[in-house]
């Protein structure tokens, strides 16, 4: 099995720690996106839309790390990410939209202006920040009254949706903007148990 991405990408980090939690190893092949490898003919050929990661497992390739995460859930043994109850399951998926509709986007922003910017040598622009910040509150409120009265966030159980939030609430740290998640009491919680987990703290070293 190998795994085409970058081991700082918050969509290849998704991967990992499904790989991580399952037990699994694959060969990572490190796409540079500083150099632009992932806009060279032969990546484009693995994904058509030029981003990162592709899974290749066998003859068999699979672009879109949630349907990765999805694919190594079913197929690796270990314990199951996704709930067997349907509306447990539901739950799941709704969240994974929900992060992907609006999370992944402004928390991705905020890394941009205050991490990655300054990285190439140049400056940040702080109102895209604060806009960002603004459209991550509003999801973290959601987010918060949800785990009210569960652990995770689509229920009992440690699931993909918990996996697929992790990266992001990790750019929020990394830019210093963690009080998004530490004024809230449930998120705050829910991060410190999903940071504290092996899988995590392998991939994320």
């Amino acid at each position: 099995m190998k795994l085409y991405g970058h081991p700082m990408s918050t969509c290849t980090r998704k991967v990992l720690t499904v790989l991580a939690e399952k037990g699994h190893e694959a060969q990572v092949v490190v796409v540079d996106l500083m150099k632009g490898e992932h806009k060279q003919p032969d990546h484009l050929a693995r994904h058509p839309f030029g981003v990162i990661p592709v899974l290749e497992d066998g003859d068999f390739s699979l672009y879109e790390s949630r349907a990765i995460i999805r694919y190594l859930d079913q197929k690796l043994p270990g314990a199951s990410l996704t709930p067997t109850e349907l509306r447990a399951r539901a739950l799941m998926d709704q969240w994974l939209s929900v992060e992907q509709s609006y999370f992944s986007t402004p928390a991705i922003k905020i890394l941009y202006q205050r991490v990655i910017m300054p990285m190439i040598g140049q400056q940040g622009d702080e109102s895209i920040v604060e806009a960002a910040k603004g459209e991550v509150a509003r999801t973290l409120d959601v987010v918060d009254k949800a785990l009210g009265n569960q652990e995770y966030i689509a229920g009992s159980s440690y699931s993909l949706a918990d996996i697929s939030f992790m990266p992001y609430l990790q750019c929020l740290v990394a830019s210093k903007v963690g009080e998004l998640i530490t004024d809230r009491q449930n998120v705050a919680a829910w991060w410190k148990r999903l940071s504290a987990r092996p899988a995590w703290v392998k991939v994320s070293s």
